[in-house]
């Protein structure tokens, strides 16, 4: 430990990192809500105490030098955990008061928001959510990072080091367009009935796609050469084709309102994923979290209640 004065402050790193989020001085600027120049001449400062050009400047672009890249990683960890020492402040005051950054996947935020949001606003009233909506490699990246809290996820996707509280579990259910043969027995569908039919899935980047496919690699079914970009377009897109999918049960309600698709659930070991609240190892507001995701547990156990089919 040095005890000696360090040549360098916090809000130097966080003009260094908002330069590198935006690549551009000027919109950095404006995003820290400080004068250009001021900023300007910190980050200079910044590169004079470290010996290091973190940045390349011309006229037309910024980027971050190979160098600087490695060093900038290390700012946002320091930063984190900076946010995370005076978040750990508040939260010895009171656990509930303040903000919390949550993410959610889009394969859960429209169905299951409209249940833990109000529910989470009645048993905390003095909290403050932001809820933020994005795709599982982003939302771990973010959490890595310190930019969110929290995140609710499926526990089966690469989540690295995290800490996970389970929510509950959302089985998977077979669909498909009305005439299709899958669609016509009564019977609890059996996976392996999927390797004679085209499996429609999401696109890359969503943690379902990974999750359905390797069901479907399993048995041998093949997947369509076409892709949707969400659950709404693939609902449509196999209610108006010859393919079937997996849908989750918490979508369902939302999804086949109209009534297009026919559906069955599986038998006995179905298909599931896993939802939980995912949040860095070690955080200082673990206790809180945990608290949090009992009350979202239950929010969400009321919202899956009914049968979806």
């Amino acid at each position: 430990m040095r005890w000696s004065p360090h040549p360098l402050t916090l809000r130097q790193l966080q003009y260094a990192l908002a330069v590198a989020e935006h690549r551009s001085f000027r919109r950095a600027a404006a995003a820290c809500r400080v004068a250009q120049p001021s900023l300007s001449a910190q980050i200079a400062q910044l590169e004079d105490a470290l010996g290091v050009n973190l940045f390349e400047r011309d006229r037309r672009r910024v980027l971050v030098t190979s160098a600087g890249a490695p060093l900038l990683e290390r700012m946002r960890r320091l930063v984190a955990e900076t946010d995370d020492l005076v978040d750990a402040a508040v939260r010895a005051r009171d656990p509930f008061a303040g903000t919390l950054r949550i993410g959610v996947i889009p394969t859960v935020a429209p169905y299951l928001l409209p249940e833990i949001a109000p529910a989470v606003r009645a048993a905390y009233p003095k909290l403050s959510v932001v809820w933020l909506e994005d795709k599982t490699r982003v939302l771990r990246d973010l959490l890595a990072t310190g930019e969110i809290d929290a995140a609710i996820v499926a526990s089966e996707s690469d989540l690295g080091d995290v800490e996970l509280a389970p929510l509950g579990q959302d089985p998977f259910v077979l669909a498909a367009p009305a005439g299709h043969p899958l669609s016509k027995p009564k019977r609890l569908a059996r996976m392996d009935e999927l390797a004679a039919a085209k499996v429609l899935l999401l696109d890359d980047g969503h943690c379902l796609r990974d999750q359905a496919l390797a069901l479907c690699q399993r048995v041998g079914a093949d997947e369509a050469s076409v892709r949707a970009t969400s659950l709404s377009t693939l609902v449509q897109m196999v209610a108006g084709g010859d393919s079937v999918t997996l849908l989750p049960a918490l979508a369902i309600p939302i999804e086949n309102r109209s009534g297009a698709l026919s559906l069955r659930r599986f038998a006995p070991r179905a298909p599931y994923r896993t939802l939980a609240l995912a949040f860095r190892r070690g955080s200082p507001l673990e206790s809180a979290l945990q608290h949090l995701a009992a009350t979202l547990r239950s929010a969400y156990q009321r919202a899956t209640t009914a049968p979806p089919i």
